[in-house]
């Protein structure tokens, strides 16, 4: 099965949904992973266009990626 890019779309934005509704309830490690996941499912839409579209969103995704792991644990 293909997915194409309107499925893909919709699933990282409720992805990048449940992330923020996470980090609002105070589960910011968890949020963050979610909205890195979002993006970067959002950045995997922007392939077939221009280079900056694509490594630029995927750039910040690593990024929050690599933020959420190093956020110390909450009790």
């Amino acid at each position: 099965m293909r997915i194409n890019d309107r499925l893909l779309i919709l699933v990282s934005n409720v992805v990048i949904v449940i992330g923020i509704a996470l980090g609002i309830f105070g589960i910011v490690r968890g949020g963050s992973l979610f909205i890195a996941a979002g993006t970067a499912g959002m950045a995997i839409t922007a392939r077939h266009k221009r280079k900056f579209e694509f490594y630029f969103p995927l750039f910040i995704a690593i990024a929050l990626f690599a933020l959420a792991i190093a956020l110390p644990r909450g009790r």
